[in-house]
């Protein structure tokens, strides 16, 4: 699998065209995941694992890669399934990176890479309730594959804190901020959570969406009230992957509307690599976060008070 992960220019070409690409793997039987490519690192054999006394009972241990240690996380058990039970060396590792941190997860196999268009990736079906694991699905050669809410399964492993530090925000501020509304939108359901309970503290209202498509068409509808987004929102922060339009043709989308060009957009995303700058400035976002630092964002909520009042 090493040489699947050698074309990041070509990945980069295809974010920018609200396209992306699914590493397919399974879990415990027959159903397919997908993971998306621009998070992986690397895919090999289950290394030698080290075990953690006390740790989250995910974790099956640590291993030592290329002089790094890190975590191993069974995927299967933390998406609420069983644990993969057969001999660790007969499984894969899928090495990933999110939100700047360093994973891998533990899977049966790994089966190829597909490319697909955003358009193709739809969120969970209606009915599913609010405990399923799920950010999105899919379907490949007739068959239906799931995506997984990673940042979900991290936030419940290894939860970060979610305080904004004393300091950040100030009395004059959260003054103005309560006349003000944000506009975010992210397909996880707990990095709305995030983000929302973030921005609650520094004072403004938030709007949150759960996917481009869903953005644009509330902005259209708004222009069609004749509402001014720049007026109506302090700022869009907004997710890159996202079913059905990711936020580089959401931001493209708003860019290519004279109504909606004064509109401040933050693109607020787990996926790292050196290209994301590049991608800000190609689709005219106004700026780029990586997620999820409370004081970060936070601090961007506040200049961006400090500079419009």
């Amino acid at each position: 699998m090493a040489g699947v992960m050698d074309s990041v220019n070509q990945r980069t070409q295809l974010v920018g065209q609200n396209r992306l690409e699914l590493l397919l793997f399974r879990l415990n039987g027959a159903q397919l995941y997908g993971i998306n490519v621009f998070k992986v690192r690397e895919v090999l054999q289950c290394p030698p694992l080290t075990l953690l006394p006390r740790s989250h009972p995910v974790v099956r241990g640590v291993a030592n890669i290329r002089g790094a240690t890190i975590p191993i996380l069974d995927l299967s058990m933390a998406t609420g399934l069983p644990g993969l039970q057969e001999e660790l060396c007969n499984s894969f590792v899928i090495i990933t990176e999110y939100n700047t941190k360093t994973q891998g997860f533990l899977v049966h196999s790994v089966e190829r890479i597909v490319n697909m268009n955003w358009e193709e990736i739809h969120p969970p079906p209606r009915g599913t309730g609010r405990d399923h694991y799920l950010t999105a699905v899919t379907r490949v050669d007739n068959k239906m594959v799931e995506i997984i809410d990673v940042e979900k399964v991290l936030a419940e492993v290894a939860p970060t804190s979610e305080a904004v530090s004393e300091g950040v925000i100030d009395a004059e501020v959260q003054d103005k901020a309560v006349m003000l509304r944000v506009l975010t939108v992210d397909d996880s359901s707990v990095a709305r959570k995030q983000v929302s309970r973030c921005l609650q503290t520094v004072g403004v209202e938030v709007i949150a969406l759960n996917d481009g498509r869903q953005a644009l068409d509330y902005l259209h509808k708004m222009l069609d009230e004749g509402k001014h987004p720049e007026e109506e929102f302090l700022m869009m922060i907004s997710d890159i992957e996202m079913p059905e339009m990711d936020g580089y043709t959401l931001t493209a989308a708003i860019r290519s509307d004279p109504r909606m060009q004064k509109l401040h957009i933050v693109l607020h995303t787990s996926l790292s690599g050196v290209f994301n700058q590049a991608m800000v400035k190609k689709v005219g976002a106004d700026d780029f976060l990586a997620k999820f630092r409370p004081d970060d964002l936070a601090q961007r909520v506040v200049d961006r008070i400090k500079a419009t009042h």
